[in-house]
């Protein structure tokens, strides 16, 4: 009969005892028997081959050489199995990924590989499937260490990218198999638009639109402040006169142009003409780059579309990403009317995608 303390001690219902074989088993062969890929090499198959036909030979015979022979093989390829596979567990893999991708043009990606063993070395790995068609091969990686592999490659297209997974294998230490353990799975990266140089036209649009001067820091022409020299300014930016007047160096601040405050506006979804699509998206992303790095502030307005006015690092991250993801409709919206900015000093730039 069981007591109350034994009653007490039991999990609560839907959850197995620490005893039980599921627990067990998936902790016990989850970590001891991870999952790998073993095949045979050309003098594998000669190995195998020939631990077959002797086996034969020394059944049909009972001669005891022949059993030693077998046995010998045997024991070479389980000796095999076992020190390949000292050779790449606890391997890790890890991708080192760019800021920003853009469709066609050439990025340096990376991958980090960590031996995670405290005292054995790794020896003859061979990193596959770095960036698609990559590998690298490592003679021998020390317990604790790390290297870095370096390749190049170029986004096709713009929208989400899926990197292809990493494996590592090792023919160690006798060539006789290829052992591969599946590591990084696959990784979405987002690559922006393809952006160039800005067209004549545009410049001349660019330049032709006025605005008074907005009181505020920027890039512009006009002087804003003046203020004491703080390390790592422009000394272009040193105000002669008045520090000579105040025996200390002074920089002027200038005032940020409100004609580079920009609305991009895209007309039409892109859904006919894949080609137009694609230059109308590179094209916004060209203009959105060159005037965020001017220090403009910039929104962008299409269909299902809709990026606040902003600056900076993080509003250029957000313009990209909706361009790159822009997928046309297949049966486009109504057109509806943009109204003028609500900002008498906003212009506004409008990129067809039709």
């Amino acid at each position: 009969m069981r007591t109350r303390a034994a009653w007490s001690s039991r999990p609560p219902p839907g959850r197995p005892f620490p005893c039980d074989p599921r627990v067990t088993s998936e902790r016990r062969f989850g970590w001891w028997w991870p999952r790998r890929r073993l095949w045979p090499t050309r003098d594998g198959w000669w190995c195998l081959g020939a631990a077959l036909g002797l086996g034969f030979a020394a059944i049909n015979t009972g001669n005891n050489l022949l059993y030693l022979l077998v046995s010998m093989l045997l024991g070479l390829i389980i000796v095999s199995g076992v020190l390949s596979e000292q050779s790449i567990r606890r391997v890790r893999v890890e991708p080192v990924l760019p800021d920003e991708l853009f469709a066609g043009q050439l990025a340096l990606f990376g991958a980090r590989v960590a031996n995670r063993k405290r005292w054995r070395a790794s020896y003859s790995i061979t990193v596959e499937g770095l960036g698609g068609s990559h590998r690298a091969y490592l003679a021998k990686l020390e317990p604790g260490a790390e290297r870095l592999i370096t390749w190049q490659e170029t986004p096709r297209a713009r929208g989400r990218w899926r990197l292809a997974s990493s494996k590592v294998a090792t023919r160690f230490p006798f060539g006789l198999f290829v052992k591969t353990a599946q590591l990084a799975p696959n990784r979405e990266v987002v690559v922006y638009p393809a952006i160039g140089p800005i067209s004549t036209d545009r410049r001349r649009e660019l330049d032709e639109a006025g605005g008074a001067p907005a009181p505020r820091r920027g890039r512009g022409h006009g002087l804003h402040n003046l203020r004491e020299y703080r390390f790592g300014d422009n000394p272009r930016l040193i105000h002669w006169r008045s520090s000579a007047k105040s025996a200390t160096l002074m920089v002027r601040e200038l005032e940020a142009d409100s004609a580079l405050d920009t609305r991009l506006v895209l007309e039409g979804t892109g859904h006919r003409d894949r080609e137009r699509l694609e230059r109308g998206l590179a094209e916004a992303a060209s203009l959105a780059v060159h005037l965020l790095h001017d220090g403009a502030a910039v929104a962008l307005v299409g269909p299902d579309v809709q990026v606040p006015l902003g600056s900076g690092r993080a509003q250029r991250t957000r313009i990209l990403t909706a361009l790159a993801l822009y997928e046309p409709a297949a049966s486009p919206p109504p057109t509806r009317a943009e109204g003028p900015p609500s900002d008498s000093r906003l212009r506004e730039i409008r990129v067809a995608l039709d």
